[in-house]
């Protein structure tokens, strides 16, 4: 089956930069001598080491310094090539995958590894990453999911919003969904922003600031949870003809709430029930006091048909 027309809704995290109408994602032959280049730089300390590099004998960070060292020479230098757009985020992804694979964190940047992982101590290598040819006509949005549907009608939409929490002692306003990949955010943009917290959050990565209203944990004055109500608008409002939701039993809505929602706005086809491990947040030492090692974490999959 050949796609020809997506849409990737609301993403709250600035990875990748918004493209339409590329042909192909990049040129192999234009963009394997700029990979090789970059490989071949000096590093040297720059503002992702002072930030987020760590000598092996150092305190807590994401990547040793050694590449982060190399993360400097290389972003900045990808600056200087004047490449175009497509280009440009072809090597940006190879960048991102590099770091992802000498990183010593949980599998995301709110909380680092008290010691080494074993892969932190390889050195960073940029790759050509998978690039597939596509026929137009797709669309990258960032912005306000309710706008977003109101704007078109789908043949199928998938849904996978942040659920913060529904145990009543985890703090949900503590992290929002859209920090846990701060780093990716700056890496694409280069903004070097102002940064606080141990771990050196961005300015506009706060609570305050990038909160989502599925992860709001408060109940409305008509005593409704107000991620229910969200999720309850999200189904009724968008113009589809399949729609498959994404959430997990650790979230404020439960399984049978959920398949109320869904039979409300159209008919429940299936639920397929995933048995994931427990949620790396558990590892998280400011979370020991709420969470239950022996508690399944089950990801539902909700399947409808309006």
């Amino acid at each position: 089956m050949i796609v020809k027309h997506f849409n990737i809704f609301n993403q709250p995290i600035f990875i990748t930069p918004k493209t339409e109408g590329i042909k192909y994602a990049g040129s192999k032959l234009k963009i394997l001598p700029h990979i090789d280049y970059l490989n071949n730089l000096k590093g040297y300390d720059g503002w992702y080491t002072k930030h987020y590099g760590a000598e092996i004998t150092g305190t807590k960070q994401p990547f040793q310094a050694k590449n982060t060292r190399k993360l400097d020479a290389m972003r900045d230098e990808i600056e200087k090539l004047n490449l175009e757009w497509e280009d440009k985020c072809v090597i940006l992804t190879s960048l991102i995958y590099a770091l992802d694979s000498v990183d010593s964190t949980l599998g995301h940047y709110v909380s680092y590894l008290s010691k080494w992982s074993p892969r932190s101590y390889n050195d960073i290598f940029l790759k050509l990453p998978n690039r597939f040819p596509h026929y137009g006509g797709h669309k990258i949005v960032r912005g306000d999911i309710f706008k977003t549907i109101a704007k078109d009608k789908f043949d199928f939409v998938y849904f996978d919003p942040p659920y913060g929490s529904n145990n009543v002692k985890m703090p949900p306003s503590r992290v929002r969904y859209a920090s846990y990949y701060h780093i990716w955010t700056t890496i694409i943009k280069h903004d070097k922003p102002k940064v606080f917290g141990k771990v050196n959050r961005r300015e506009d990565s706060r609570d305050l600031s990038s909160a989502s209203v599925f992860e709001e944990f408060r109940k409305n004055k008509s005593g409704e949870f107000i991620a229910m109500k969200a999720l309850r608008k999200l189904i009724q409002q968008t113009n589809a003809h399949y729609i498959l939701l994404s959430y997990s039993s650790g979230g404020r809505a439960t399984k049978q709430e959920l398949s109320d929602i869904v039979n409300k706005s159209g008919k429940l086809l299936k639920i397929i029930e995933i048995d994931y491990k427990k949620n790396v947040m558990s590892n998280m030492r400011w979370t020991n006091d709420w969470a239950n090692s022996n508690e399944k974490n089950i990801e539902y999959l909700f399947l409808m048909e309006k």
